[in-house]
Order: structure tokens, then C-alpha cells, then sequence
């Protein structure tokens, strides 16, 4: 009888630990998630660019769509507007938000 409550306090211990463990790992996942945005914010973000550096982070951006010529002229625009282009070739805006919020006059987005 002893023995059968031992292993049943064993097992409740293990599963203590186990979701202990489990929202410990969520928190820090959640730290690293919030400072991977605050260095790509700051990396990224508005006036982290100076204005001879929009040509070639544009070419980056734009240098997978088809639309070419189309992104690079409105990327510069933008580009030239807050000082800042996104990471990747897509998405990301939330980064910069000047270059996100920037809506052309049917209110859908200027920067690519």
C-alpha cells in the first residue's frame, strides 16, 4: 500500500514539473518573440536608413517580384518618405510602420 502511494506522489510530481517546465518554456518564447520585433524594429524601423541607402535595400525587396519596375518606384518613394524597407522580399511591414501605414487614395497599401 505503501508502495502504490509513493508512485502515485511520484507521477503527480512528474506531471507538476512537466507543466511547470511547459509554461516556463511558453514565457520565454514569448520573450524571445518580443525582442527578435524590438531588434528588427530598430534594425529596420523608421529612419534607420539614410536616403542613399534606399536604391539597394529596394533592389533587395522588390528583387523576386515580377512587378519590377513598379516596386522599385514606389519602394523608393516610400523608402525616401520614412527612411526604412522591411526585411525579406514580402510582409514585414509591421516593422516600419510609416512605410505600412502609407495607403494610396482607394485606402490600399503604397509601398510594396
Amino acid at each position: 500500500m505503501a508502495v502504490a502511494k509513493f508512485f502515485a506522489a511520484m507521477i503527480l510530481a512528474l506531471i507538476a514539473m512537466s507543466m511547470l517546465q511547459t509554461v516556463v518554456m511558453a514565457a520565454n518564447g514569448q520573450d524571445l518573440y518580443e525582442n527578435k520585433f524590438v531588434f528588427l524594429q530598430s534594425k529596420f524601423g523608421s529612419g534607420s536608413l539614410k536616403s542613399y541607402q534606399c536604391p539597394s535595400q529596394c533592389s533587395r525587396r522588390c528583387s523576386k517580384t515580377q512587378y519590377h519596375k513598379p516596386c522599385m518606384f514606389f519602394c523608393q518613394k516610400c523608402c525616401r518618405k520614412c527612411l526604412c524597407v522591411p526585411p525579406g522580399y514580402y510582409g514585414n511591414k509591421a516593422v516600419c510602420p510609416c512605410y505600412n501605414n502609407w495607403k494610396t487614395k482607394e485606402g490600399g497599401p503604397k509601398c510594396p
